[in-house]
């Protein structure tokens, strides 16, 4: 994503007079760095091999009853190793913790299974290309395709994204999914509200008929490549958890409690498996939380998904944390929101960004609480961090004595002992560096305005 992110700089740079030649690609470089770091996992697995009291198996894993698993070994890369090896083991457990992940969802169009399409786990293994596909078409208009079509449109690929939604990355807020399509624009072909209804392959030629979902006309697109990024699915039904009487939600998702508890005693659900916010800083900090659980010697704790950021790598970048504008009001929330853009600071400006290609969002409740903060445009992901700190910070105000020791982040959010934490207050009372896009940030809060509530509930501006 890096080197993408250069190459659209250069081009960018024009804008502010500076004029490069274009830019010459070593995919083989590129390629070697990046997976000298993926292959970092080949390190780790020799270590579990060596480390005392772990077995490690490589293999699928089914649930064959509540505490007892069977594993059906993978091939060996060697013949060397005996038959008895590349069976099945069954093993029996007082405690489970499944780290099962997520895979590509595919979904069930005509043609589809007989063409020979990429997904985000293929590319990364047997379908990574020796050089940038000359076109590629991608299904799919959220995070994992946004964030391919960025890398191989800025490699040189003709790339087209087909979404059966109205905008791209439904999940970010209107004016954030406007700006990235806009920018997209500039550089590969956008379709949206269309639907891809078949799939054939002629002569190594991918054929994708679509139809628009607002005037129903057919039209076909080609390319040399198709990738599938229509969303992810469980990997419960490869564990058959039913088998352990484990519950799963409408999505086949295992559903957890506050602590990461299946509804099956000591058996527990981190990451991607129970389908809340799949990204790897939560995976992380799942497993964080569950150690010091099963581990540890005091109470257990929740674990706190109120502030989880997220970030889309595309171009321009995109940062998330907390709720958008529409979720705040649907949970009941009385709401500010705040809309800054880059070009309305001198660092922006002088970046050469115009008013419509990047911006940041707050939205705080009547108490000046963080609800969620939102932007797009260069940095994102650092401005959207100290929002995160921000909505954590604060909660042990309250001087000793006057809460129970023990009580979690979650509990003293609940309780409200500390009205300004995670508020907008600190940002109010702090100096920010100039010239900086702190400032998007920090001038945000004098662009409050009331959503939902009254006038005659004054707020602060600065």
């Amino acid at each position: 994503m890096y080197p993408a992110d250069i190459i659209r700089e250069v081009e960018h740079a024009k804008k502010i007079g500076i004029n490069y030649s274009a830019p010459i690609i070593d995919w083989e470089t590129i390629s070697a760095r990046m997976w000298s770091q993926i292959d970092e996992s080949n390190e780790i697995e020799a270590s579990l091999l060596h480390a005392p009291n772990l077995t490690l198996y490589k293999g699928v894993a089914e649930f064959t009853g509540k505490y007892e698993m069977r594993v059906r070994l993978n091939a060996p890369s060697s013949s060397i190793l005996k038959k008895k090896q590349r069976s099945t083991h069954v093993f029996k457990g007082k405690r489970f913790v499944l780290a099962s992940g997520g895979r590509s969802f595919i979904p069930p169009i005509p043609g589809l299974s007989d063409v020979d399409f990429i997904t985000s786990e293929t590319f990364f293994g047997s379908k990574f290309p020796k050089k940038p596909w000359k076109s590629l078409i991608i299904i799919g208009g959220g995070v994992i395709a946004a964030e391919f079509a960025h890398i191989f449109s800025a490699f040189g690929t003709n790339v087209k994204i087909v979404e059966m939604l109205p905008r791209l990355v439904p999940t970010e807020e209107p004016e954030i999914s406007e700006i990235l399509e806009k920018e997209f624009r500039k550089h590969l072909d956008v379709y949206l509200h269309a639907k891809a209804v078949k799939f054939e392959e002629k002569n190594g030629i991918k054929v994708v008929t679509i139809e628009n979902l607002d005037n129903h006309e057919i039209s076909e697109l080609k390319a040399e490549a198709l990738m599938i990024a229509t969303g992810r699915r469980s990997n419960a039904d490869i564990l058959k958890v039913e088998n352990a009487g484990i519950k799963t939600d409408s999505q086949n998702w295992i559903r957890t409690n506050e602590f990461l508890e299946t509804n099956v005693p000591n058996i527990w659900a981190i990451g991607d498996a129970n389908g809340k916010f799949q990204f790897r800083h939560k995976a992380n900090h799942d497993a964080e939380v569950l150690a010091r659980n099963i581990f540890g010697n005091r109470e257990k704790v929740p674990v706190d998904y109120s502030a989880v950021p997220w970030a889309i790598f595309a171009y321009p970048q995109i940062a998330h944390v907390g709720l958008t504008e529409q979720e705040a009001i649907a949970q009941g929330y009385k709401i500010y929101t705040a809309v800054k853009t880059y070009s309305s600071i001198a660092k922006g400006f002088a970046m050469g960004l115009d008013h419509s290609e990047a911006l940041f969002k707050l939205v705080v409740n009547e108490d000046y609480r963080i609800l969620g903060a939102h932007a797009i445009g260069p940095h994102a992901t650092t401005i959207i961090q100290q929002m995160v700190y921000l909505m954590n910070a604060g909660f042990t105000c309250p001087h000793e004595g006057e809460l129970e020791l023990d009580m979690s982040l979650a509990d003293l959010k609940m309780t409200n002992a500390c009205p300004e934490a995670g508020s907008f207050m600190p940002i109010y009372r702090s100096m920010v560096i100039h010239p900086s896009l702190n400032e998007v940030a920090g001038w945000a809060i004098g662009n409050l305005r009331p959503v939902n509530i009254g006038k005659n509930h004054s707020h602060h501006s600065h």
